[in-house]
């Protein structure tokens, strides 16, 4: 994907659009981390065995040690985490209402899958900030580890019964549609986020490189679902 020029030297209080614009990702971003915190405690509920509860359990946790970060940097920035994520919150619960998973196997495709879109886009839009915002949010995204228990238990499910795998991809297809649609919403909807992802200052994305973005997004569906041992 081509490059964009984040500002190096911008501090986010010289420019009170681009200060919107980065409390915008990190509400998006805050209110993400919270509703997966509670999904993915929820879906533990549903794991077969002790140890699989407890890995998921685990997921949780991290995702709000994410969520407590972006929250201590918005209190730096003088913003509540509420105030930052009450504009976002519909579009998160609508996007986890069409795609609520009905067993266990849907729901670590969908941690898998639909987390994955999302935080390929955050991470693209990331490299258009200043340095300090651009780390924190490649922190908060960063895998670790969660991605190898996914795949190892979607690949011992298809491997048992080759059937789930046409069920899975339909399903995984439903989630990148549902995911990208979200991200182009939240982006188009949210007038300083926006300004991030298409910045006039030649910070952002132009057209072209926002068709290579989500061009990107695409092949890199196209990647996990065959980590996963699924076909697109």
């Amino acid at each position: 994907m081509a490059d964009v020029t984040p500002p190096e030297s911008t501090s986010i209080t010289d420019d009170p659009s681009y200060r919107a614009g980065v409390i915008e990702l990190l509400g998006v971003l805050a209110v993400g981390e919270l509703i997966a915190f509670d999904r993915l405690a929820a879906d533990s509920r549903m794991a077969p065995t002790l140890s699989d509860k407890a890995a998921l359990a685990g997921m949780a946790v991290t995702e709000f040690h994410h969520f407590e970060r972006i929250r201590d940097r918005l209190d730096e920035l003088g913003v509540s985490a509420d105030e930052a994520m009450a504009p976002f919150y519909p579009a998160y619960e609508r996007f986890h209402a069409n795609t609520a998973p009905s067993d266990w196997l849907e729901g670590l495709v969908k941690a898998y899958v639909g987390d994955g879109i999302a935080a390929d886009f955050y991470r693209a839009v990331a490299e258009t900030v200043d340095p300090v915002t651009r780390e924190l949010v490649r922190e908060v995204l960063a895998d670790a580890g969660h991605s190898e228990f996914v795949v190892q238990r979607v690949r011992d499910a298809v491997d048992a019964d080759p059937r789930v795998a046409g069920r899975l991809v339909l399903w995984a297809r439903r989630l990148v549609g549902e995911a990208l649609a979200q991200a182009q919403r939240v982006a188009v909807d949210h007038d300083a986020l926006a300004g991030l992802v298409v910045g006039s200052d030649g910070s952002g994305f132009d057209l072209a490189q926002l068709s290579e973005l989500f061009t990107q997004l695409t092949m890199n569906h196209a990647e996990r679902l065959a980590r996963l041992g699924l076909s697109s």
